[in-house]
């Protein structure tokens, strides 16, 4: 099938909704299947194989609602070859504007002495007698050699010789366990258009079971097939089949090897589709996944991240967008750079610089140790915590260690500087908390009370940033508020208390009016 640029196509046949579903735990419903056939037409896949009517009653009534409402694709339903079962397959695509019937048995020694319990003769015969019986019904017919990789070649090319000559259009040619290699794949295919006359179009099938599903799919578009039959996600029997998105994208993105060949995929639905799939059939899509998992346009490295966002070709083959997968993600990390730093803050409406950005920069770096990965929210709160703080520090934080339990009395450790020499406190309290503001008063020399204090999580799950919020009064009448950020609530409540303290050290350092300073609850 040429293109009017010379480009010959390469056909869609999207099984998602047949071999997809036969993934061991997936189970859709009619509706279910419905939508998903529905996202398939919206994405342009030239044929929908619906089911395998005859398995079941459900299956039956999934692909004739599928024929009835579903519009741009063929519709394909799966048979074996006995005439019950197609059959049973016209009946239910029979609805369609434009269907096929999909036929097939097995070619290899294993699978005629062990399955079939026939002999080569009698499965020849049975090819073509489904063969003639589906032409019957249409003129689409497609017939599979089942187990092609492991089948003796010159018996399986008698077979495919057979029902071309009774009117099979398509030969899929399926690597039904995933045993074929690239190279040894492309020869099969290029050996069969050599081998078998007449007018049909060769396809492919191929498994993952070595991992090679999508490389074999390939080798056998080089080799002169045009029909590739795949599946969202990559999900099927066992490891699964060839993954439409990769395959799609790889046509796409490398034209200097794929020069003669194109698919009619639109491109921006591949990651709705793979989202939809994934929802349905409760198969999670692997973070690192190609094309459409969650990392595929996602960068930590600080030194990726300058690159991309300099160029962002300079690590990306593809454009997120025409996948349907928005812009590059700058995953922020403790692998992420100043670069990418500044420019999540800059995006996010915090454009800070010099000596503010050196010090959020450094909180970040300490944070992503502890946390996998910050999200605007947990920036949004670092920025704020350090910018309230950008005046000289009198005590900082260096380290805490606190102890509790219901038969220990609480206790903390903390190392701290103060105005610029390093002192270990420690103290027992009430609570965990309690002792790490004690010791903190005891190595300051300021004492006083807290008035309020909150505790809340910047954002969701069990490793969310702390975000603490105090107000304390001096014994001489002075009353601030102090913030502190951390995944750990009591050195979160540290850093509080010892931001106040600050406060109250640059008052009486400045001699400001204690009232004109900045009321509990205005946190800054």
């Amino acid at each position: 099938m040429s293109t009017p640029d010379n480009k010959e196509r390469v056909v869609i046949f999207d099984t998602t909704l047949r071999d997809g579903e036969q993934s061991p735990g997936i189970s859709l419903d009619v509706a279910e299947k419905l939508e998903i056939a529905a996202q398939l037409a919206r994405l342009g896949v030239d044929y929908i194989e619906a089911g395998f009517p005859i398995a079941s009653q459900g299956d039956f009534e999934a692909v004739h609602a599928i024929a009835s409402s579903i519009e741009g694709p063929v519709i394909c339903g799966l048979s074996r070859t006995a005439h019950k079962d197609i059959d049973r397959c016209w009946e239910a695509i029979e609805p369609a504007a434009k269907r096929r019937i999909h036929t097939f048995i097995a070619t290899s020694p294993t699978h005629m002495e062990h399955k079939l319990k026939m002999s080569p003769e009698q499965v020849l015969a049975e090819a073509v007698s489904a063969v003639k019986r589906a032409r019957e019904y249409t003129d689409d017919v497609e017939f599979s050699p089942e187990d092609a990789s492991r089948s003796d070649f010159v018996f399986m090319c008698e077979v495919l010789q057979a029902v071309v000559d009774h009117g099979a259009g398509t030969l899929n040619i399926p690597d039904t366990v995933g045993f074929a290699t690239p190279v040894e794949w492309a020869q099969r295919i290029a050996d069969i258009r050599k081998r078998v006359s007449g007018d049909y179009v060769i396809s492919t099938h191929c498994h993952n079971d070595l991992g090679l599903a999508v490389a074999n799919s390939l080798a056998a578009i080089d080799a002169g097939a045009r029909q590739v039959e795949c599946t969202i996600n990559g999900i099927g029997e066992r490891a699964g089949n060839a993954a439409m998105e990769e395959i799609v994208m790889a046509i796409n993105t490398r034209p200097d090897i794929y020069s003669n060949v194109e698919v009619s995929i639109r491109t921006e639905e591949l990651a709705r589709s793979s989202q939809m799939v994934s929802r349905l059939t409760g198969y999670p899509v692997q973070f690192n996944k190609a094309v459409v998992g969650r990392n595929a346009f996602a960068h930590e490295a600080g030194i990726h991240q300058h690159g991309v966002l300099n160029e962002r070709t300079t690590y990306e083959i593809m454009d997120p967008a025409a996948v349907g997968q928005g812009e590059s993600k700058l995953v922020l990390g403790k692998h992420s750079g100043r670069a990418a730093f500044k420019d999540r803050l800059a995006k996010l409406g915090v454009p800070i610089q010099g000596d503010a950005l050196n010090a959020a920069f450094t909180r970040f770096k300490e944070l992503a140790d502890r946390k996998i990965q910050l999200t605007d929210a947990d920036l949004e709160a670092l920025v704020h915590e350090e910018i309230g703080g950008q005046a000289e520090h009198a005590y900082e934080l260096v380290s805490v260690e606190a102890r509790g339990g219901s038969t220990t009395t609480p206790s903390a450790d903390l190392v701290l500087e103060i105005n610029g020499e390093t002192l270990e406190v420690s103290s027992d309290g009430d609570g965990m908390i309690d002792a790490c503001c004690t010791a903190i008063k005891n190595a300051t020399g300021v004492e006083g009370h807290l008035t309020d204090y909150l505790v809340t999580s910047v954002t969701g799950g069990v490793d969310a940033l702390a975000d603490v919020t105090l107000s304390f009064e001096s014994d001489d009448g002075v009353k601030v508020a102090g913030r502190g950020l951390s995944t750990d609530v009591v050195e979160a409540s540290a850093r509080a208390f010892l931001s106040a303290l600050n406060k109250i050290a640059r008052i009486r350092s400045s001699g400001e009016d204690p009232n004109a300073v900045e009321r509990p609850g205005h946190i800054g």
